[in-house]
């Protein structure tokens, strides 16, 4: 059977977070989402009424 306990000597290291956590935040992601419809709406505009 494993041991799966954890001892104190044996801490982890801390985990490096890049840029696919900070992509994984829902308030970025909203952000991210007003910024494209917004550049979706003024190229739509552009194309096809002007």
């Amino acid at each position: 059977m494993l041991d799966t306990t954890t001892s104190d000597t044996a801490a982890p290291p801390e985990e490096r977070r890049g840029c696919l956590f900070a992509l994984s935040q829902p308030p970025l992601m909203i952000f991210l989402a007003v910024i494209g419809c917004l550049l979706l709406m003024a190229s739509l505009h552009d194309l096809l009424l002007l």
